[in-house]
């Protein structure tokens, strides 16, 4: 049987929620004589580091009897969370059956498709997962609130882009607000902003499919100048040594391609940990670079949760990607032969594993 080709593509923040809790047990069988040994192996030493700086392991947060948003919702322990269930998938994709391509992620999942892609080796994801996301948890300020810019049927509608754009403009008018577009994710767009700009974009915003805009709790100003003094922590705490050479290539939040060969870990460092913090991230235009460049027969996102789902099936519609032009055809397509395979989702993640 051939390989299919396949992009991996790796999840952010707002990935592990209620739904989640025990996803480790639940997939990777973690705590029990089931579980993968090399699995078992890579879980036990993020606990060994997470008990060592004195924070939750990852397993103790998986076990819990309940879910707690002012717990498993911080940036310490959801980053490494999210890192441990997605690294975990990602070892169980069956290689017999799929031949990676090249990886991509949004916001967070960058730091998860560098280890993805190799960049980051051995303890060196966990490092900068749990850096950075301990980093934002203490010294990250400002929020941010997400919005759509498709209709209810995932098709663009450039008047809600127009609206936005201009309510941005007229606030930023404000010197004591800041907004800056954070994250362009697929049919959604999610701005950050200072606290007040946050409060403004709640009231002003008109609301949407009965659900935007919201704020997405426990997450600072991420992608934008508010964090302007990020960079120079990270890049003190996170030595360049951490970076090596890429096995696969990478598609960063500019869309951008960084391969074997060309790379230059000078540039990836200072991308990953200055520019990549307080510059826009485009996940749709990685989305769309993954699919234009590497035609891939399968997209696969690692769990968990499958809130990243609709983002990716939302470009692929703008793009009119196999003739994909709605939610409602989207859907259709994935009952008799899906493109896109989330591994949160057990009859999808069966494709996969």
């Amino acid at each position: 049987m051939s390989k299919q080709t396949a992009v991996v593509i790796c999840p952010g923040r707002g990935t592990y929620n209620q739904g989640e809790l025990g996803y480790l047990s639940r997939y990777h069988n973690i705590g029990s004589v089931k579980c993968d040994k090399e699995i078992s192996n890579f879980i036990e030493a993020i606990d060994q580091a997470r008990e060592q700086a004195s924070q939750i392991t990852v397993s103790d947060l998986d076990k819990s009897e309940k879910y707690r948003s002012r717990i498993h919702g911080t940036g310490d322990n959801a980053s490494a969370l999210i890192y441990a269930c997605a690294m975990s998938d990602l070892k169980k994709i069956n290689r017999d059956k799929y031949d990676i391509v090249a990886v991509t992620g949004n916001s967070m999942g960058w730091y998860l498709a560098l280890a993805s892609a190799g960049v980051l080796q051995g303890n060196a994801g966990f490092d900068v997962v749990n850096t950075m996301g301990t980093l934002m948890h203490t010294d990250g300020v400002g929020g941010q609130v997400i919005y759509p810019l498709v209709d209810s049927n995932w098709q663009y509608d450039p008047s809600l882009a127009a609206l936005c754009d201009q309510l941005v403009d007229d606030l930023n008018q404000n010197e004591n607000i800041q907004i800056a577009i954070s994250i362009e994710l697929g049919g959604m767009r999610v701005l950050a902003a200072n606290d007040e700009g946050i409060k403004a974009l709640l009231e002003k915003l008109p609301p949407q499919q009965d659900r935007f805009p919201f704020q997405l709790h426990h997450h600072s100003a991420f992608h934008s100048s508010i964090l302007k003094h990020i960079p120079e922590i990270a890049l003190t705490r996170l030595s360049k040594d951490l970076f090596q050479s890429v096995k696969i290539p990478l598609v960063d939040g500019q869309g951008e391609i960084w391969r074997k060969g060309t790379l230059d870990l000078n540039e990836l460092y200072e991308y990953t940990f200055n520019q990549q913090v307080t510059e826009t991230y485009n996940f749709s235009s990685a989305i769309e670079v993954c699919v234009k460049e590497f035609s891939p027969e399968k997209l696969i996102v690692l769990g968990p949760g499958s809130t990243l789902g609709p983002p990716v099936a939302q470009k692929l519609i703008d793009l009119s990607w196999m003739g994909l032009d709605s939610k409602e055809r989207f859907i259709s397509e994935q009952k008799e032969n899906p493109f896109l395979l989330s591994m949160g989702i057990a009859e999808q993640r069966a494709h996969v594993i």
